[in-house]
């Protein structure tokens, strides 16, 4: 599966649960993650997303660093299961759920 993708399961689900997952793009700032998931529990988290076997940029990886030692909470998510698993973290079964299924079904192709 490709990340734009995956990215769109992600902002599907986040608005499902009520929550925002905002595109996020910082001028000058090159290597933010993708975006940032607002979740109705007050929860901020700034996601990246990549395809399962993806891998971090040297500046991806540095731009993640400064924003968990800024406190905040920043995830890495490979593939669909990782965004299950991320949904799950956070007590949204129904989505994490829905997300297996369609991982599941993605498998079988």
């Amino acid at each position: 599966m490709k990340e734009r993708d995956i990215e769109k399961v992600l902002v599907d689900e986040v608005r499902k649960a009520g929550g925002r997952a905002y595109k996020f793009t910082s001028p000058g700032n090159d290597g933010v993650p993708d975006r940032i998931v607002l979740l109705p529990s007050g929860l901020v988290i700034f996601v990246e997303l990549k395809t399962e076997v993806g891998r971090l940029t040297r500046l991806q990886r540095i731009q993640c660093e400064r924003i968990r030692d800024l406190g905040q909470k920043v995830r890495v998510l490979h593939g669909l299961d990782e965004v299950a698993d991320f949904f799950q973290e956070f007590e949204l079964t129904d989505a994490s759920e829905r997300i297996r299924k369609r991982a599941d079904k993605a498998e079988r192709r």
